[in-house]
């Protein structure tokens, strides 16, 4: 009974720590759960970096950051050059500011609009502005200054006056925002109108890189937390918050697979044991069997039979509660918009599947080494 159930404790950890594994590669990588926004991450340098160096990211920094495992590739964010302010046509909308654009890599936008393009013959810049601009201008500037609140659809009607700032001048163009993105948190213009401005009206001797962005499958890595942290670089601190609890995961299931293997090696012991005090015990049957003629491989087939079906029965019933308790968890945390499989995964299965043949091996040379030593005797 002792080494029954020292053996079930010992499987059920096994195949527990795998399924947390599965669980949790699960959360971060399922396609149901994947976040395109947190799988792209802006860095940049600290602040306390910033204050002794002025240099931005170097070249040397961001190659070493592409040749990385996390990384999946690295868009660089282009900063204009130029002085420029955006301001409204209508007398209606009043409106005014400074503003300093940036682009990157079309592979790089959460949003691909229609009108996301730009000539050297247009008059026209679209603009994509971050989510969290409309709201600040709809719920603190709007309201303090008296205008009105608009909605992504109206404000996208809205025409602005682009101006730029050039030696010989302002030039004037006319702008529209044409998109929202939750990714990158500035006003986006297209590539080629940055590089097209920032050669014609930029200055030259400011070409340094502040940002880039980084596209990586799984931004709870803890060695791209690590990383990060070792060569002074900042993210959004959210966005690499499950690498926090992937080494609390790692830590618990690592623990629990250690502590199920010394307790199923603790159990086959145990069973070796048991099997030695039974064979011991019945050894006047075992020579009789012997006796009348029947092999010790059939004898050891039947000792087998014996043994084995209780901790495939044992292994089962680990399944069963295991594959219950799976899908209750999966339900709860479907009602919290939170995806999970609803039954263990095949690597778990897998893992149950090899402890059986170890058990099964293990016994039957248990049993074929005693009856085999009877027989010598």
């Amino acid at each position: 009974m002792l080494a029954t159930i020292a053996m079930g404790v010992a499987m059920l950890l096994i195949v527990l720590a795998v399924q947390l594994q599965a669980n949790f590669q699960s959360l971060l990588n399922s396609p149901a759960n994947k976040d395109s926004i947190a799988n792209f991450l802006v860095i940049h340098q600290s602040s306390d970096l910033l204050q002794k160096s002025s240099k931005g990211l170097s070249p040397e920094t961001i190659a070493d950051l592409r040749k990385q495992d996390f990384t999946e590739s690295v868009g660089i964010i282009e900063s204009s050059r130029f002085k420029a302010g955006i301001e409204s046509p209508s007398e209606l909308f009043p409106f005014y500011t400074d503003i300093a654009f940036e682009a990157v890599a079309d592979s790089f936008l959460d949003v691909r609009p229609d009108q996301w393009q730009w000539t050297e013959e247009s008059r026209f810049i679209p603009l994509i502005v971050p989510n969290l601009f409309l709201d600040i201008y709809n719920f603190q500037f709007a309201l303090s200054q008296g205008l009105p609140q608009l909605s992504t659809s109206a404000i996208q009607q809205v025409p602005l006056v682009v101006k730029i700032e050039t030696p010989a001048g302002a030039i004037k163009y006319t702008g529209r925002i044409v998109g929202f993105s939750d990714r990158i948190a500035s006003v986006l213009v297209p590539q080629s109108f940055m590089q097209w401005a920032n050669h014609a009206f930029g200055n030259g001797n400011n070409n340094q890189v502040s940002r880039v962005v980084l596209r990586t499958k799984d931004p709870g890595n803890p060695a791209l937390s690590n990383y990060l942290k070792e060569h002074g670089l900042k993210t959004d601190a959210d966005k690499t918050r499950f690498s926090k609890y992937r080494k609390i995961v790692d830590i618990v299931a690592g623990t629990a697979g250690a502590i199920g293997l010394i307790l199923l090696l603790f159990a086959l012991l145990v069973f070796s044991l048991f099997i030695r005090i039974t064979i011991a015990t019945a050894k006047s049957d075992i020579e009789l069997l012997l006796t009348l003629g029947l092999s010790p491989e059939a004898l050891s087939r039947f000792l087998m039979r014996k043994f084995f079906p209780v901790q495939l029965i044992l292994m089962c019933l680990i399944i069963l509660l295991l594959t219950a308790g799976q899908y209750s968890l999966s339900q709860w945390l479907a009602s919290q918009q939170i995806n999970l499989p609803a039954y263990p995964a095949p690597m778990t299965l897998l893992c149950a599947a090899a402890v059986l043949l170890v058990i099964f091996f293990t016994n039957r040379q248990s049993i074929q080494n005693y009856v085999h030593k009877h027989v010598q005797q």
